[in-house]
């Protein structure tokens, strides 16, 4: 899909992500992946299975393929995941309490719901570090749905993940717009067939996100505005 099939789109739906994309990242991620790693190798995996440069989600994907392996019950894999996430809320939660709002996005959100637009949040952040950015900066309800990793068994790039989002607000993948900072993100829209629009003010760099599959990219939230009201102008023209 290009950034001209976007003008030809019905668009019914934003879908955000929140860290990188709303709010500034600023999660301490490296710290929590070690401490994730001392964890694990404490409930006796060997400490090659893991790396500092993969994600927590994915250290837990290791682990639950190295436990059915070995004959564990989901049940056991499930009380670890638990532990883990709970190690990793840790770390969401000092960075809910210290960042900002990227600039822009208010107005960017307050143009969009003018638009009569669905708003949706997809994140991997906890339901409760989640819950206390949208309280701080008066957020809420501006949503229509927030889908955090408590909604899901599996999060982003699985399908789930995003599948459970446009769900939540009844649209079909070509009627929404995914807007994130993370390859994960990209990849997620661009398995489900969602237009993907990647910021490049958060963690991947442009090259990444366009490589991961964005059909286009915004320096700024407000450049979304102008997108849209772009695929206004053309559908009207059309008509």
């Amino acid at each position: 899909m290009t950034q001209q099939q976007a003008t030809n789109m019905t668009t019914k739906a934003i879908i955000f992500d929140l860290d990188g994309t709303i709010v500034n990242f600023n999660i301490d991620y490296k710290t929590a992946r070690a401490k994730a790693i001392e964890y694990l190798t404490t409930q006796g995996f060997p400490r090659s299975l893991f790396s500092l440069n993969e994600s927590v989600f994915e250290m837990l994907k290791t682990v639950e393929i190295s436990m059915k392996n070995s004959g564990k019950n989901q049940k056991q894999f499930s009380k670890l995941r638990e532990n883990v996430l709970t190690l990793l809320e840790k770390y969401e939660m000092e960075s809910a309490k210290s960042t900002s709002l990227i600039s822009g996005i208010l107005e960017t959100i307050k143009a969009l719901k003018q638009m009569k637009l669905k708003l949706v949040l997809f994140t991997v952040n906890s339901k409760k570090s989640t819950n206390y950015i949208l309280d701080t900066f008066h957020l809420k309800n501006s949503f229509d749905a927030v889908v955090t990793r408590d909604s899901v068994p599996t999060v982003k790039p699985n399908p789930v993940h995003l599948e459970t989002a446009l769900k939540k607000v009844k649209v079909k993948p070509a009627e929404a717009i995914v807007v994130g900072d993370s390859i994960w993100d990209m990849k997620s829209a661009q398995e489900q067939g969602v237009f993907a629009v990647g910021v490049i003010y958060g963690v991947a760099t442009p090259e990444e996100l366009t490589r991961a599959g964005a059909n286009c990219l915004i320096s700024s939230p407000t450049d979304l505005i102008k997108l849209i009201e772009e695929s206004n102008r053309h559908k009207t023209t059309d008509a």
